[in-house]
């Protein structure tokens, strides 16, 4: 049996564009919105301020754009993650400071785009909201199917399969489910009936779903997914690739190599304490395909508030994996002290800097509480000889100095982890310091 941790790296449909000619369609699709990045960024400010000579206005007048133009491209702007806005200060994001020489910054930005077509283009404002909601979660299938066909397809099949889907996602809504008391069940069964009728309802009222499927098409066509013909639509070269990529996520979601993507984020990680970082890798991409990017990255950063130091650690790795998507949530955990260190090297590498060099961007006290914590993650799960070798990552140059900064920083973990070093370190005399260290932290002496 062929091992699944050896599966050859995909190769994309043929007759798709090299990935430079795919990133130079990406960045034509956001070229205003890439000016109004650095427009707004320069002058620090969002250019949607509704008032007399507003930001909109003056953007407008120095890009030679309209007022709606410049609304349009600063709203994808920001869905593309080109800008991040912190209270009313415009900052450029990572993308858009690596737009022009990352054919990935490109490449991304423009998925997170289509991804969010529907805010990028609103829906009708007398359509349904529970319908418009129908239309945007079948709206994967209808790119599949474009995708499948590779050519162009017909508007009436593409509303074929939406109303089947539609059909498929309120046949789930109405689902009974199992209850082992007799009452609840009658009630289940009630909330479910009058789901259906509901339902049907909605099924004898005016047909709602060829308008809709018209706005997801014009949508799509919007941010340079497909192309709009006579009665037909067809994937651009862009879409097609970016479908692709979707479709090759749940393949690999469904090619687990350690088998934990139906876990939780702490049971995966649990699981992959053991392999080393290529497997690691490639279990964090299986688990973070098989769902949302927002969630995955929620569920990461909980389990890094956790009280286990290597899980910490191990979030902060799958979190490398998810890239750009995680930034927002990452810069917030700069603010929680435990967090801090890890946070700081990971937007340090996120943003170009070597591994080897990000520490530099730690504080000394930053440096020895992470040194702490990375301790008490050997303590927990690793062998003595490895504590020992930690002792000579510490940024201190002595013992007695590290020492002394060990206990300045407070953290929750100091006296097991200096007890732990104590106990395994072969130098009595300095098992000793290390031993009378740890008393003097647990009694609050100096």
């Amino acid at each position: 049996m062929a091992d699944r941790r050896t599966r050859p790296a995909p190769r994309p449909p043929e007759g798709t564009p090299p990935r430079a000619e795919l990133a130079r369609q990406a960045r034509r699709v956001l070229a205003d919105a890439v000016r109004v990045a650095r427009w707004a960024a320069v002058n620090r400010g969002p250019v949607t301020v509704e008032a007399p000579a507003s930001a909109r206005e003056r953007a407008a007048a120095a890009l030679a754009l309209t007022p709606a133009q410049v609304r349009t491209a600063w709203d994808r702007a920001r869905l593309a993650g080109l800008v991040e806005i912190h209270g009313d200060t415009v900052r450029p994001g990572w993308r858009l400071r690596a737009w022009d020489r990352d054919d990935s910054a490109a490449l991304r930005g423009w998925v997170a785009l289509l991804d969010a077509w529907s805010l990028a283009h609103p829906a009708p404002r007398d359509a349904e909201p529970a319908a418009v909601a129908e239309v945007v979660e079948a709206v994967p299938q209808v790119l599949s199917l474009l995708q499948l066909s590779a050519g162009p397809v017909l508007v009436p099949a593409l509303l074929d399969l939406l109303r089947q889907r539609v059909a498929e996602l309120r046949e789930q809504r109405c689902e009974v489910p199992f209850a082992a008391d007799g009452q609840a069940g009658e009630e289940a069964r009630a909330r479910a009936h009058a789901r259906r009728e509901r339902s049907a309802a909605e099924d004898t009222g005016p047909d709602a779903l060829p308008g809709l499927l018209d706005w997801a098409l014009e949508g799509l066509a919007s941010v340079g997914a497909l192309t709009l013909g006579e009665g037909q639509a067809t994937l651009t070269p862009l879409g097609n690739w970016a479908v692709w990529v979707k479709l090759e996520q749940i393949c690999v979601a469904a090619q687990s190599p350690a088998g934990h993507i139906e876990q939780s984020a702490e049971d995966m990680l649990r699981g992959c304490v053991r392999l080393t970082p290529g497997p690691a890798r490639a279990e964090y991409r299986a688990w973070l395909a098989a769902r949302p990017v927002g969630s995955a990255v929620a569920e990461l950063l909980a389990v890094a508030r956790g009280d286990d130091a290597l899980l910490r650690g191990l979030a902060f790795e799958a979190l490398r994996v998810v890239g750009g998507a995680a930034e927002a949530e990452v810069r917030t955990a700069v603010d929680e002290p435990p967090l801090r260190p890890y946070a700081l090297l990971w937007l340090a590498e996120h943003e170009g800097a070597d591994p080897d060099e990000a520490a530099d961007v730690l504080t000394r006290e930053e440096a020895t509480w992470l040194w702490v914590d990375t301790a008490a993650a050997v303590v927990d799960h690793g062998e003595s000889d490895l504590l020992v070798r930690h002792l000579e990552s510490a940024v201190q140059g002595t013992v007695p100095a590290l020492l002394d900064e060990v206990r300045a920083v407070r953290h929750p973990r100091t006296v097991q982890v200096l007890v732990a070093l104590a106990a395994a370190h072969p130098d009595p005399a300095l098992a000793k310091a290390v031993r009378r260290a740890a008393f003097q932290v647990h009694t609050g002496g100096a």
